[in-house]
């Protein structure tokens, strides 16, 4: 398998390449595979569905093929996932996925965790260190933390805007120690992307260090991503009929969408065979995709904070992703876009606990209450062409086209929750009145010293604190 360049499609580089590399430095552009390869019959059209770990390795090994050999894929495998991914029904038609069984309590530990040993495997002849450059929303920092902990010949350097995550997320991130370490930013996450981008286009720092992403502009973040997709679309094929009598479901992902990674992810599934009819992208206030599908122009623009911190971005970066895989009719087809605002969020959060009895975090209920929406009449409005405002939340007006292809009575929904409720104590409290029960994993941080170090939305000072301390 060989990957090109977003921005120059001459550019055909080994899984090795992209992954060391994380992005093209000369241009600027993210690694994305040159064809997605097809995943086996005995895989998608086994009755009794194949393990989590199963699917993990099968889908692994088309991306790797020629570069890990199946013994250590299978290794690195059972390494990574030793947790599982849920797949919970919470009403007839809705089914939420799980996410936050691993050991940071998100998505993100399914991505990272592959990423941090696919990254040790492919540097282990290397004489010199690797550095990691990420920066964070919200999870992305804790679970990247996590997962390279200890890893020889690679350092991690995390930066996450100062009071802009949960107290238990900056918790998380600042008590690192040894190989990872984690700088407050005076900023927002925008400019902490910004920061970390312009680092791996900088002359002086490319020549002394070998660096690379871990953030979802990194390719091996978001295959992983891909096989939880795949497994939970065919767990609830093979149990939609015993469910809610629904042969051959048309299943729709609800995805909670801030850098748009995880979408993105899926988009990866499901040209890979995985039985998904479309997606619902829900995203906050930061709707500068929801804004680009309805109007055809894309926007970037100043992230805003929100209750659901880690979708706060204003210029998603793997929209330049999608925008190669597809053109902009494709994309409408493909997935349809919701917002709501901090208010909408309670309220979702407050909704589904009243209704179904589950606990919800707060990007997960942006999610929620965008699948409920949509299968109690906001889409047959679109299908009717009744026109709508792009500037209130709700479904993006104008994707009539994705509607009609949705079987009336058919349509199933797979929610991805993508964090513990825990993580958001406080917000979840305002909600429903009561905080979560926080996680044996989770609490254990509450007690550890911050070792976070504070730093100005300055990139010289950046670059002068790597140059001085890589």
């Amino acid at each position: 398998m060989k990957y090109t360049d977003t921005r120059d499609k001459n550019v055909s580089i080994s899984l090795k390449e992209a992954v060391l590399g994380g992005m093209n430095k000369k241009t600027g552009g993210l690694y994305i595979p040159v064809t997605f390869p097809s995943l086996p019959t005995s895989i998608l059209e086994r009755n009794l569905t194949p393990s989590f770990r199963d699917i993990a390795y099968e889908s692994a090994k088309l991306y790797c093929e020629g570069e890990i050999d199946d013994s250590s894929l299978q290794q690195i495998i059972a390494d990574c996932y030793p947790f599982p991914a849920k797949v919970v029904p919470i009403d007839p038609t809705t089914y939420v996925l799980e996410l936050f069984h691993g050991p940071t309590c998100a998505f993100k530990d399914f991505g990272a965790r592959f990423m941090a040993r696919i990254m040790s495997y492919f540097n282990k002849d290397e004489t010199e260190n690797l550095h990691i450059l990420v920066a964070t929303s919200g999870d992305t920092g804790s679970a990247v933390g996590s997962a390279f902990s200890g890893v020889p010949g690679i350092d991690v350097t995390i930066l996450y805007p100062t009071g802009k995550i949960s107290p238990l997320q900056e918790k998380q991130l600042s008590t690192f120690t040894g190989n990872v370490r984690a700088l407050s930013v005076k900023g927002t996450f925008d400019d902490c992307q910004k920061m970390v981008k312009t680092a791996f286009t900088d002359k002086d720092l490319r020549s002394k260090f070998r660096l690379s992403s871990a953030n979802s502009i990194n390719i091996a973040r978001l295959l992983p991503q891909s096989f939880y997709y795949t497994y939970s679309s065919l767990v609830v094929k093979n149990r939609c009929w015993a469910d809610n009598k629904i042969e051959d479901p048309s299943i729709i992902m609800v995805v909670p969408s801030g850098n748009f990674g995880n979408i993105t992810s899926g988009l990866i599934a499901k040209e890979m065979g995985a039985p998904i009819k479309g997606f619902i992208a829900a995203t906050n206030a930061n709707k500068t995709v929801p804004d680009w599908l309805a109007s055809g122009e894309y926007k970037p623009r100043p992230s805003i904070s929100t209750y659901s911190n880690a979708m706060d971005v204003g210029d998603p970066s793997n929209y330049e992703r999608i925008k190669s895989f597809y053109t902009l009719d494709s994309i409408r087809k493909l997935f349809a876009s919701y917002w709501t605002d901090d208010e909408g969020t309670l309220q979702a959060i407050r909704n589904c606990h009243r209704r179904t009895g589950y606990i919800i975090d707060p990007h997960g209920a942006i999610g929620w209450q965008a699948w409920d929406d949509m299968r109690n009449g906001e889409m047959q409005n679109l299908i009717n062409g009744i026109p709508g405002d792009p500037s209130k939340p709700g479904l993006t007006p104008s994707l009539t086209s994705w509607a009609n292809d949705v079987p009336e009575g058919k349509t199933v929904g797979i929610l991805l929750e993508t964090a513990h409720p825990a993580k958001f104590g406080a917000i979840v409290k305002n909600a429903i009145g009561r905080e979560p029960t926080i996680p044996e994993r989770l609490g254990k941080v509450l007690s550890l010293p911050d070792n976070s170090i504070p730093i100005t939305n300055d990139y010289n000072l950046f670059k002068e604190w790597l140059m001085e301390n890589l």
